[in-house]
């Protein structure tokens, strides 16, 4: 069936729906990058020293030595202890309130994108069946249009038209794996966040007494 033909040949077999997909394809790829190397980026910074060399700010009472260090780092955590940092004097209320809002300011930006790697993850299937449907239907028209062709041309347009579902599998698979990846960093990230929340909350609490 396949036999002496081009990849490209074999791509233009499925039809316009491929050219689709191969868009889908091209965006989640790109998106995919994008997001591991934001994630790689921003996940270096390990929690357990900065949050103790804050902490050591704090009770030397260096406050902007503390804020100097978070701002250089660019990671989700350094945002949020910054925020807490920077209503050192406030209440232990309002510390709390200004680090929630950096949490979910910081959540937004690290979902950011993610939603267009799991649309494709869900809908890259029935665009693939929409192709293989449209391509079936095409195979009998023709053949009805011929008057002639036994079982094997019907296979030949049957199995030409399956490229298109097979397409949108091959789209589909790795978008949804990427897509559940990412749902678990960000959940990791905000983890992590919620967890230096609290321990600010105790440092600049213990240090205002």
């Amino acid at each position: 069936m396949f036999e002496g033909k081009t990849l490209w040949q074999i791509f233009n077999m499925g039809g316009f729906t491929m050219y689709i997909l191969l868009l889908c394809s091209v965006i989640s790829i790109g998106v995919i990058l994008e997001r591991l190397r934001t994630y790689y980026f921003r996940s270096r910074l390990d929690r357990k020293s900065f949050m103790a060399k804050i902490k050591a700010y704090v009770e030397k009472d260096e406050s902007e030595k503390a804020i100097r260090e978070c701002a250089a780092e660019n990671s989700p955590i350094a945002r949020v202890v910054l925020a807490g940092l920077k209503n050192y004097r406030h209440e232990e209320k309002v510390i709390s309130s200004a680090m929630e809002r950096e949490i979910m300011v910081e959540t937004v930006k690290l979902e950011q994108h993610t939603s267009i790697v799991g649309t494709i993850g869900n809908i890259a299937v029935y665009i693939g069946l929409f192709g293989t449907v449209v391509g079936i239907v095409s195979s009998f028209h023709n053949i009805s249009k011929i008057g002639s062709g036994g079982i094997s041309v019907v296979i030949g347009g049957v199995s030409e038209a399956l490229i298109c579902t097979a397409t949108g599998l091959l789209v589909a698979i790795p978008a949804v794996i990427a897509y559940n990846y990412f749902i678990r960093r960000v959940d990791n990230f905000v983890t992590e966040m919620e967890y230096c929340s609290s321990e600010m909350i105790e440092i600049l609490g213990s240090r205002n007494k």
